[in-house]
């Protein structure tokens, strides 16, 4: 790999980082906001380091659900890194220890830069400075939306309510190019609706998640007629 072509993909990665830096910023606001403190919010960030699985926990305990409701979907959501660390095994390097360690970097944003580099070098080189990116820009956009999130009083009063739905909207959007992935999120959507007025919040989201099934019988047409 070049020395351009390290240059490149670091200065695309701390792109995407200060990118990905102002959802952490809206989190921070929302998790303040739904009644944990800034060390919580700020520890979360650090701990879990996985922004879907962290806007649904805070989402569901916003609405009012337990920290049992809000557990199974973010675990849901975070299940998908586990897949993406296999397709990584070839990128990770080291000892066990080290690729223990390379592997909590694991993320969409990381996966997606390592995939698209032809050369080793140079995905391994993309896998590590876009996590780190993501990472930093993440945590430091946590704590300033916990700061000025302790200090907006209700949420509701301006509006910040609408940012939980805006964001996982903001994270579906790019899955929706994909074959039977429209069929599948409105599936999942319907469902979820028929089910709020008869269980707690935050059951809803978890059987959202059963809007796959149709999604993939569409996928499956698709490849038998392709």
């Amino acid at each position: 790999m070049s020395a351009p072509e390290r240059q490149a993909i670091t200065r695309r990665a701390l792109a995407i980082g200060a990118a990905t830096g102002i959802y952490g910023i809206s989190f921070g606001v929302l998790s303040v906001a739904a009644g944990l403190s800034p060390a919580q919010t700020c520890a979360m960030s650090l701990l879990v380091f996985t922004g879907a699985s962290q806007f649904a926990t805070v989402g569901v305990i916003a609405a009012g659900g337990s920290a049992a409701a809000a557990l199974a979907p973010a675990l849901l959501l975070a299940a998908r890194n586990g897949v993406y660390g296999l397709s990584l095994v070839p990128v990770l390097r080291g000892r066990p220890a080290s690729r223990a360690l390379q592997a909590q970097l694991v993320i969409d944003e990381s996966t997606a830069m390592a995939r698209a580099q032809d050369d080793p070098a140079a995905a391994h080189h993309a896998f590590l400075a876009t996590g780190l990116s993501v990472f930093l820009f993440w945590n430091l956009g946590t704590l300033a939306g916990a700061i000025a999130g302790s200090g907006l009083g209700d949420p509701r009063r301006l509006g910040l309510d609408a940012m939980f739905p805006a964001a996982f909207l903001a994270l579906l959007a790019p899955q929706l190019r994909r074959p039977g992935a429209p069929v599948a999120a409105v599936s999942g959507a319907l469902l979820a609706t028929a089910l709020v007025p008869f269980t707690q919040v935050g059951v809803p989201i978890l059987f959202s998640a059963f809007g796959v099934i149709p999604g993939l019988i569409v996928l499956r047409r698709a490849q038998v007629a392709a």
